[in-house]
């Protein structure tokens, strides 16, 4: 079987032109069952976790009951059986229930009891009505819900534009309640938003010609979904492959444009440890070997010119690494008990980035490209500025980071910035 993965760019099956307008808030009586708060947990990884994350899926199963955690699979982002043409070979097959059995394989190799396929997807969304599936959910003790195509999640299990519980999600919501773990990975991570969950778009289209409601077959343009995903995580916006697909300047515009002010930007191979997600008692840590990107948008001012170009600034930005904790409700950031202060040696400028956003039209680029930069102005004493640039033009973009008040580094090898707060991001057009 192929080893599914979260893809950069994805169109809803058979590659269909699709253009999907919603309304802008949650239909009437969407989620009419959702309790104020959760007492479970949640772990949401930025895609591409591999198959010997031990810490990430050993923290899933200590969360589900250890040795008797039984984790449920859901796996409908991916496509069916049926529009998969080599779904009959099992080592080559990647749809939804190929990629169900090999998650649930990977949770018992790492030592859950019991893992199972959730038979819910774009060829079985009657399932997701099903009082025998319910039973199967009923029986679960975590969930994990793999990569794909988020949209698919919100076709099967939200009934679509309706944007309403099928009885598989109210299980899954209420096991949540109740003090379950509900992971996800890639799309399996990104449903887990609530309102303006994006569905694609690269960095420069975005920041040149802004967001629109809907999914769009250009996977470069900047849509979102207005009634969001199933909104287990709403103190943020969530993006995944952050830094692999160079989706910061994404992230920031469609906050700017939708009033969010902050946006979970996760990295691959990484988790997002939630506890206690949206109550007063919310709490985040990072568990992986990359990192969370927390943006900060309270105090961003933007400006669109008589030319249509835009512009931001004041935007904040904090970088959490393995074992950093994160209280959102302060804004404040918990570096891990292993890391101390970092002293700057350098003190010659930071290198000219001609690519910040890791451009697809760019054969050379560096993913993590923006992270780069905050890292090497993080490291040096000298300037307190940085610059970068977009690899396209018309208009190329000018990316700035500088250090305000309240910055800090820390590291834990002596050398690296591995935790960095206090960092100010401003964008605009040359």
């Amino acid at each position: 079987m192929r080893v599914p993965t979260g893809a950069r760019r994805t169109t809803l099956a058979g590659g269909t032109a699709l253009l999907l307008t919603l309304a802008l808030a949650p239909s009437a009586g969407a989620h009419t069952t959702r309790p104020a708060g959760d007492r479970g947990s949640l772990v949401l990884v930025g895609g591409g976790l591999k198959a010997d994350n031990t810490q990430v899926y050993g923290e899933i199963i200590k969360r589900a009951g250890g040795a008797s955690a039984k984790i449920g699979v859901i796996t409908a982002a991916s496509v069916p059986a049926s529009q998969d043409p080599q779904a009959a070979d099992p080592d080559r097959c990647s749809n939804s229930e190929c990629n169900g059995a090999y998650y649930a394989g990977l949770f018992e190799q790492h030592g859950a009891a019991d893992a199972q396929w959730i038979p819910v997807d774009l060829d079985h969304i009657a399932n997701a009505d099903s009082d025998e599936v319910v039973r199967q959910v009923d029986s679960m003790t975590g969930f994990f819900f793999g990569g794909g195509d988020q949209y698919r999640y919100v076709t099967t299990l939200l009934h679509g534009s309706a944007h309403t519980d099928s009885k598989v999600l109210a299980a899954i919501r209420a096991k949540l309640a109740a003090g379950a773990v509900v992971s996800g990975s890639s799309a399996g991570a990104q449903i887990a938003a609530g309102a303006d969950m994006v569905t694609g778009g690269d960095s420069y289209e975005s920041l040149r010609d802004g967001s629109s409601p809907g999914y769009f077959e250009d996977p470069t343009r900047l849509g979102y979904l207005p009634a969001g995903g199933f909104g287990f995580l709403r103190s943020g916006l969530i993006d995944t492959h952050t830094g692999a697909y160079g989706r910061e300047g994404r992230a920031l515009r469609l906050a700017a444009d939708t009033g969010h002010d902050r946006v979970y930007a996760l990295e691959e191979n990484t988790a997002l440890v939630v506890d206690a997600p949206r109550t007063a008692h919310e709490r985040l840590r990072v568990l992986g070997p990359r990192g969370v990107a927390v943006l900060d948008l309270r105090r961003a001012r933007t400006r669109t010119a008589s030319s249509g170009a835009w512009s931001l600034a004041g935007a904040g930005y904090s970088y959490l690494t393995d074992g950093d904790r994160y209280d959102p409700n302060r804004r404040r950031v918990l570096p891990a008990p292993d890391k101390h202060p970092l002293t700057p040696t350098a003190v010659s400028p930071v290198p000219a980035n001609p690519d910040v956003f890791a451009s697809a039209a760019n054969p050379a680029g560096v993913p993590y490209s923006f992270l780069g930069t905050a890292r090497a102005l993080a490291a040096t004493s000298a300037p307190r500025t940085a610059t970068a640039s977009t690899f396209e033009s018309g208009p190329r973009f000018t990316v700035t980071l500088s250090k305000q008040p309240g910055f800090a580094a820390w590291t834990n090898d002596g050398a690296t910035a591995h935790t960095v707060t206090g960092l100010r991001i401003a964008v605009a057009p040359e």
